[in-house]
């Protein structure tokens, strides 16, 4: 079987809301051992949604960053700045809301070369090694002294939109490695394969369920396309690793979502056709604050 499109009309990424809600879904489709295997791979994040009046701020998509006086703002050799994307509180994130070390406290913020220097000649690709330094994530600790930086010369800021955190929990695609290695490990990578979990009717109630992209911290990535692990991890093997080979899937288990934001009207953002930018890290990075090694992707319809 070819490698799945958005096309073919199943559930793409994954799939977000209560686990109570989840896991009544999940038993109304499937025998009920495959459902509580199902819903134990369920995983935990904060979706980040355009604060009400009534809410309170955990960060903010657009608008511009606050950085200390000696940091410089990110730039990408011989094509110029990266535009700021968001950022995130992390001392404002609901205590234990995911499974990844997220901070306790401190700063994190996203920049992308967006094409607004170049009217989108270069792309930053995850296959492209020298296009890595086109995204950026900064982390800033709490002590640092932080003031709002104009953005560069060149470079208009999308329209400021405050976010506030809500916890959710995720599913992600059946042909994910993770689902894909618990129900059919000796299946093809990034395919459909004959199991419960990949019939039909449950891609379909589970589209019609929820189907949202959004932003998000932690938790499993609502990909476009393929898993945006295999992406990663492709790239990060030089594409030298093929498919089915146990190297690509070891690495593929190496990395997280870190953040994943996507087109936002309010913002005025609008990466691709209606597509998504994802920033994966390894979990011992995360835990040595080692945000210079986060890798990005993208992908859109």
């Amino acid at each position: 079987m070819d490698r799945l499109s958005v096309g073919q009309g199943m559930i793409k990424g994954m799939t977000h809301g209560s686990s109570e809600a989840l896991s009544v879904l999940a038993h109304q489709h499937l025998p009920s051992d495959v459902a509580e295997r199902w819903v134990g791979l369920l995983r935990p994040a904060v979706r980040l949604e355009t604060a009400a009046a009534s809410d309170i701020a955990v960060g903010q998509i657009g608008g511009l960053p606050r950085l200390p006086a000696d940091v410089e703002w990110p730039s990408w050799e011989g094509h110029g700045p990266l535009s700021f994307i968001a950022s995130v509180d992390c001392a404002m994130l609901p205590a234990g809301a995911v499974d990844i070390t997220i901070p306790a406290e401190g700063t994190l913020s996203f920049f992308y070369f967006d094409g607004q220097l170049d009217d989108g000649e270069a792309l930053v690709l995850a296959e492209d090694r020298e296009s890595w330094a086109g995204a950026r994530v900064l982390y800033t600790t709490a002590d640092e002294t932080c003031g709002e930086r104009d953005a560069p010369a060149g470079l208009t800021p999308y329209p400021r939109v405050p976010l506030a955190a809500h916890t959710s929990m995720t599913a992600a695609e059946p042909w994910h490695p993770q689902i894909r290695d618990t129900f059919a490990p000796a299946a093809p990578l990034g395919n459909r394969y004959d199991h419960p979990v990949c019939k039909q009717d449950f891609l379909d109630a589970m589209g019609e369920f929820d189907d949202e992209v959004g932003h998000q911290i932690g938790g499993h990535a609502h990909s476009i396309q393929n898993p945006v692990e295999i992406e990663v991890a492709e790239a990060v093997t030089d594409g030298d690793v093929s498919w089915g080979d146990p190297a690509l899937d070891k690495e593929i288990g190496n990395w997280v979502l870190l953040a994943q934001f996507d087109s936002d009207d309010a913002a005025d953002m609008m990466w691709g056709d209606a597509g998504v930018l994802y920033w994966l890290i390894r979990p011992q990075d995360l835990a040595e604050r080692r945000f210079d090694r986060a890798m990005f992707t993208w992908q859109c319809s």
